[in-house]
């Protein structure tokens, strides 16, 4: 495992948004959702693609608190234009499983 300082850490912007949006990415290669996702009131709502459609329906996602990277620089995937990435973790049979806070936590907190 190749290891960070604290400084690589301190420069990744993991923050806690609220799923205000979830629909069908129809144009993707690979199944997945268009997301709108709302960091708070200093970052806003960024969009994002989340290819998370064999363990999470659309409806079942507005309104659930993710973590989301939202400094890495825009990411054109194919008509959309992604400005974050949300976290999961995949399961043994490649399934991809939401990075969720427990607790309900300030929009745009940042990891800790």
């Amino acid at each position: 495992m190749k290891t960070i300082d604290w400084q690589d850490f301190e420069k990744v912007e993991l923050r806690v948004g609220k799923v205000m949006e979830a629909k069908v990415f129809k144009e993707a290669r690979t199944p997945a959702y268009i997301l709108q996702v709302d960091f708070g009131e200093k970052i806003g709502i960024k969009k994002s693609s989340a290819q998370v459609t064999d363990l999470y329906a659309a409806e079942e996602l507005v309104g659930k608190l993710v973590v989301g990277v939202v400094n890495f620089p825009p990411k054109q995937i194919g008509p959309h234009m992604s400005e974050c990435l949300i976290t999961g973790f995949h399961t043994r049979d490649g399934k991809v499983a939401l990075c969720i806070p427990d607790k309900n936590v300030p929009l745009g907190t940042k990891l800790c």
